[in-house]
């Protein structure tokens, strides 16, 4: 299979075609052997119950989300014998991501009927000894992210409705053990709510009891692709392929009709009929996802000053215009238009999901920008939430403080924009700015920000390296190490930490493990004040050289000569030092004092 059949065999993937996912699961093998290579993550899967069908079609949807993956396939039942055995061949294989796929019947022991409160605690308790002891072998023995299913509840019930009524019965001990597991878990462990996408399917189409006598499926092979799809997303979001951006068209898509034609007044918002209702619905529910991080833009082919009239004039509309990052009206083709959103935006392409109801425009921005994620959208605006919804394709790792507030900067960043016309000097506009700094190395209530944004980082990073929760804590207790946070606030807002620095110390010389930033404060000048902080760190650790490197990647072009124009000097390799590299480029500071710095206009506290 060559790249361009490939290509058009992940993008026509159905998800209820299990059968075809399963074909294309098995011509994928023999190409996935030619990606055991330096860029392929390492996937190890464990079961209780067979896994050998839904690791082809793993295969098929991480490819689809752009991951070349080596699997490992645990035994039968074998998570104990994997997990536990230090000479197992899961440890040889050094996985960096371990997913363990559970099944209810795991639970061999549940509260008798009638059982007390302390009893059933006991039951909770030893069940999370018995993952806890897995999760901490598993860290002992390989620096790894774990994902476990959770328990999907079975559609057997004993005791009828009562299974709700009481806290002894089997369904309810059940979600007692996720949540007890979710309350207990350690950081580098994550859990895949395999139970929803049960519900959302349909518990008589989840299980198969003929599938589970004979081969022991834990799941229907029909919602196979359901199950990749889950836990494919979720292994892109932990390795930074995440979707930032919401681009939505106007007419048909946030209300019913032209509003060219129609007037402001004239296009359906009506609460009282059933297709204003979902286009209201629609809009609710996209604010809720504004208000969750995910940034909000505007393409449409339209005049701009009709285009802005709704959200002007319209008291039924839900969305404001304070809530559009990015407001594009015009008569151009639509895949410009979302080029220059990007732009504006200071994001990549690839950041981008496009909603539009018109299927021409859709297949337009499928053909000529592959890298953005077209929503299928339905026909019916009742539809339009749910199938977004559905699709999901804002999967994150995290949530943090600075992605609530991600969609309030880009709006304020407007402001900004519009302040510095009134400036012809750019420094004297950035003293406007009123900008503060807070550089402090990292605690624990930082850690989840800083992680999330050394994985999800690509333009203005300059390594490219993703670590996990207990690398971070490794290197936060390692002396040779510093890790070092830069929050960042000015007079319109405040942005939470922007900049995350790991330095390593190797003999006397400090290198720039990890340097990443977020591009919403680029050409501020933070730039300089992080090599200030750089500088002066790696005094305090008592070395008197500073090394830093450069890895090329298709998005970081924009970094590449930041050393050079700081004052370093490109070297080859550095002898009786872990620095040399192989995949990019070094550069040595040898005079510390002699570093390049501009002028920049942030105080520090």
């Amino acid at each position: 299979m060559n790249e361009k059949e490939l290509k058009e065999a992940l993008d026509n993937i159905e998800i209820e075609d299990y059968l075809g996912i399963l074909k294309l699961g098995k011509r994928l093998m023999n190409t996935i052997k030619a990606f055991k290579q330096e860029k392929s993550i390492k996937i190890a899967v464990l079961g209780s119950c067979s896994i050998q069908h839904l690791i082809s079609a793993l295969r098929v949807y991480l490819l689809k989300y752009d991951i070349q993956a080596d699997i490992y396939q645990g035994e039968y039942n074998g998570i104990e014998m994997d997990a536990l055995s230090d000479g197992s061949d899961l440890y040889k294989f050094n996985p960096q991501i371990v997913l363990i796929m559970t099944y209810y019947k795991d639970i061999k022991i549940i509260p008798d009927l009638f059982a007390g409160d302390n009893d059933i605690e006991l039951h909770l308790k030893r069940e999370e000894s018995r993952y806890r002891n897995l999760w901490n072998h598993i860290n002992e023995k390989c620096q790894c992210h774990i994902f476990q299913t959770n328990f999907v509840l079975p559609s057997l019930r004993t005791l009828g409705n009562l299974e709700y009524k009481y806290k002894f019965s089997k369904n309810t001990y059940i979600q007692k053990i996720n949540l007890h597991l979710l309350d207990s878990k350690p950081n580098n462990v994550d859990f895949i709510d395999l139970d929803f996408i049960a519900s959302y399917v349909g518990k008589g189409k989840w299980f198969d009891n003929v599938a589970y006598f004979m081969s022991k499926q834990a799941f229907s092979l029909e919602v196979i692709g359901f199950v990749a799809d889950t836990i494919a997303k979720m292994i892109a979001a932990h390795k930074g392929l995440v979707r930032k951006c919401l681009v939505l068209d106007l007419d048909n898509t946030l209300w019913g009709g032209i509003v060219g034609d129609l007037g402001f007044e004239g296009i359906n918002l009506d609460p009282n009929d059933p297709i204003g209702e979902a286009y209201l619905n629609f809009q609710q529910y996209v604010l809720d996802l504004k208000n969750r991080g995910v940034i909000l833009a505007v393409c449409s082919k339209n005049d701009l000053d009709i285009a802005k009239e709704p959200f002007i004039e319209n008291k039924k509309m839900i969305l404001s215009l304070d809530d559009i990052s990015c407001f594009i009206a015009n008569w151009d083709d639509k895949s410009s238009n979302l080029r220059q959103i990007a732009s504006e935006l200071n994001i990549g392409i690839d950041s981008l999901v496009f909603f539009d109801d018109n299927p021409a425009e859709r297949e337009i921005v499928k053909r000529f920008l592959p890298e953005v994620w077209v929503v299928n959208v339905p026909e019916d605006p009742a539809n339009y939430a749910s199938v977004l919804a559905f699709e999901n394709p804002f999967e994150w790792s995290y949530i943090t403080k600075e992605d609530i507030s991600r969609s309030q900067s880009y709006i304020q960043n407007k402001k900004r924009i519009t302040s510095n016309l009134s400036f012809n000097d750019y420094n004297e506009y950035l003293q406007d700015l009123e900008m503060q700094a807070f550089i402090k190395y990292i605690d624990n209530d930082d850690s989840t920000r800083f992680l999330q944004l050394i994985n999800k980082t690509n333009q203005f990073n300059l390594r490219t390296q993703r670590y996990n929760e207990l690398q971070i804590e490794q290197f936060s207790n390692d002396k040779n190490y510093s890790l070092i946070s830069i929050s960042i606030s000015d007079k319109f807002s405040e942005y939470g930490i922007v900049s995350c620095i790991i330095l390593r110390k190797e003999k006397r010389i400090c290198f720039i493990d990890t340097w990443v930033m977020s591009c919403r404060v680029l050409k501020r000048g933070i730039e300089s004040l992080v090599m200030e902080k750089i500088i002066e760190s790696a005094t305090e650790m008592g070395c008197d050289q500073v090394v830093g490197e450069y890895i090329p990647t298709v998005k970081n072009a924009m970094v590449k000569n930041i050393y050079i124009d700081f004052g370093f000097e490109p070297v080859d390799f550095l002898e009786k030092t872990n620095c040399s590299s192989s995949e990019g480029n070094l550069y040595l500071l040898k005079d510390l004092n002699k570093i390049k710095q501009n002028p920049y206009y942030i105080s520090k506290n």
